[in-house]
């Protein structure tokens, strides 16, 4: 199975939708834009939140699989994907691509 590099690129945050509709909470996302994190053999990397890997885990397993080019030519590399997060109120953008 192939190594696959994940990299925070972008992280977006609705101060407006958390103000209207998200309870007050004391620990949000802990994802810093530039982090990168290394999946081995399809698996979550420590520290990954376990919410993210539920928006990335299919594409990470794929990848680390050999395959690829998702949606018939989405992405420029067809061994990678950008991915978000299923957070609504600061979603992450994430860069999936294989290792070589």
């Amino acid at each position: 199975m192939k190594k696959i590099r994940i990299t925070a690129m972008r992280k977006t945050r609705y101060d407006d939708l958390i103000a209207k509709y998200e309870n007050p909470i004391l620990h949000t996302c802990d994802i810093e834009v530039g982090q990168v994190f290394i999946s081995e053999e399809g698996q979550r990397p420590e520290g990954f939140c376990e919410s993210a890997w539920e928006s990335v885990s299919p594409f990470v397993r794929v990848l680390s699989e050999g395959g690829g080019n998702f949606f018939d030519g989405w992405m420029k590399d067809p061994y990678s994907a950008m991915i978000s997060c299923n957070d609504g109120f600061r979603p992450v953008s994430f860069l999936i691509e294989v290792i070589e």
